[in-house]
């Protein structure tokens, strides 16, 4: 544990930033693997994805993930769902 008072704050802020972030990374992932279950099982996924894009451009707001990991992760959504 560190002894500077302005560490100690930074660690507090580390701990809710990581929980908050932690809840968009999991819904994220829930709406991808959603998108790629229905692909799978040949279903309709144009909401399912629409949802899954907004998810990823949230994220990508918040920064907390990169623009090219988002543009990456909607490029293969639309790959899985065009064939």
């Amino acid at each position: 544990m560190a002894n500077i008072k302005s560490q100690k704050k930074r660690n507090r802020q580390n701990v809710v930033r990581r929980e908050r972030n932690k809840t968009v990374t999991s819904d994220l992932k829930t709406a991808v693997n959603k998108v790629q279950a229905a692909a799978e099982a040949g279903e309709s996924t144009e909401e399912l994805v629409r949802q899954a894009q907004r998810k990823i451009d949230i994220a990508t707001s918040k920064g907390i993930i990169h623009k090219k990991t988002a543009d990456r992760k909607k490029s293969r959504l639309a790959k899985l769902t065009s064939s």
